[in-house]
């Protein structure tokens, strides 16, 4: 019997989105908290981290490539290109102070 194929939709990009996030948020520990023997250990174990996430970084442009939708709120923190102070902010609208 052979094995159904993975689904390629907007619900897998976003858990892909989320994983790539996850690997961003272990690569900042790790450069961070990682304590190793030696710093060749280090950075055997950035190097492994990062292949995993290079390929989940593959899958997603894929995809999205292919036409698969996606919420920008979704997309890693790595992918984005926005600060999230321009996001909050409607354009057309300022910040005015009242005088008394």
């Amino acid at each position: 019997m052979k094995k159904p194929s993975p689904r390629r939709d907007k619900y897998f990009l976003r858990d892909v989105h989320q994983e790539i996030d996850f690997y961003d948020r272990k690569l900042a520990y790790l450069d961070k908290y990682g304590d190793f023997a030696t710093p060749a250990d280090r950075e055997e174990a950035q190097g492994k981290m990062l292949t995993k996430r290079a390929t989940l970084e593959k899958t997603a442009k894929e995809l999205a490539a292919s036409g698969v939708e996606f919420d920008d709120k979704d997309l890693p923190r790595s992918f984005r290109t926005e600060s999230p102070v321009q996001d909050s902010v409607r354009p057309g609208l300022f910040l005015v102070e009242q005088s008394s």
